[in-house]
């Protein structure tokens, strides 16, 4: 009995040390997936900087890595990159909270009563199958090339995701559930807070991405048109003077951003969905 006593207390000293020491094996496969994440990218880049080393490849057509680089480092040395940068971020994040924001309440009127959405949601349908790209020419055509068509070309993106999402997650909601708080007698507010809002949350916060995503995209479009600054505008200067490198700094600053925003939604998913048994992240 002791000898079985003192191999249990040994092994859980172990287990101990195991998860003080950088979180154990799960922290490790992590970091293997980060690492085997990153392998198809570095290797592409590899290829595509020999090729353009080896004369495979123009310059003028597609530029190396490393001349991407130094472009990045001279934009960024000379301020100008930063100052575009926080110019889009700001139209992205005003049109993002307006947009997500109202799909956000539709969402929820609509998804919490019936006579809502016989009102409103077959004209939210109708009007979510028009091209995001149709509509920007008409609100540039409305409210002319200032900030305020740019934010509202964003907005529209972003609104409809959040929309469709926060509605299907509260229709999502189990009905038994709904049952237990009515005998529970549960009243408005709690029954909104303790059981749709928990209940609703993984589609919310998937509308959430979406939104987010489609904002970035949608302030692509708003600075290609008309605009004086911006990473868009940066693009689109770049474009006429044929400086492909430059163009290739934008997608990049592009892609970074969105996926640095996705990455934090993806937190935040982790950190509010968690108590769930079917999570897995």
């Amino acid at each position: 009995m002791n000898d079985g006593s003192g191999t249990l207390q040994a092994a859980a000293r172990n287990g101990e040390k195991l998860r003080s020491v950088g979180g154990g094996p799960r922290r490790k496969n992590k970091w293997n997936d980060v690492w085997i994440g990153a392998g198809l990218p570095v290797l592409l880049l590899l290829v595509w900087q020999l090729a353009g080393d080896a004369g495979k490849v123009s310059s003028a057509f597609l530029p190396t890595p490393l001349h991407i680089g130094e472009t990045l480092a001279q934009l960024a040395a000379t301020g100008e990159l930063f100052r575009h940068l926080g110019v889009s971020i700001g139209r992205a994040a005003l049109g993002f909270a307006l947009g997500g924001g109202l799909g956000l309440i539709v969402g929820t009127l609509v998804g919490l009563s019936r006579k809502a959405e016989r009102l409103m949601d077959p004209s939210m349908q109708a009007l979510r199958q028009v091209p995001h790209l149709a509509v920007a020419p008409l609100i540039i055509l409305w409210f002319g090339f200032g900030e305020l068509s740019k934010v509202l070309i964003i907005a529209q993106g972003a609104y409809f995701p959040m929309y469709v999402q926060t509605f299907l997650g509260i229709r999502s909601v189990d009905n038994k559930l709904v049952e237990v708080a009515r005998v529970l007698q549960f009243g408005r507010w709690k029954w909104i807070t303790r059981l749709i809002i928990p209940a609703a949350l993984p589609n919310v916060l998937l509308g959430l991405r979406l939104s987010l995503a489609v904002s970035w995209l949608g302030l692509v479009v708003a600075e290609l048109i008309g605009s004086q600054s911006g990473v868009g505008f940066l693009i689109n200067f770049a474009k006429q003077n044929s400086l492909t490198e430059t163009i290739f700094v934008g997608i990049v600053i592009f892609a970074v951003v969105g996926k640095l925003v996705d990455s934090l939604v993806r937190l935040l998913e982790k950190y509010w969905l968690g108590w769930r048994d079917s999570y897995q992240g």
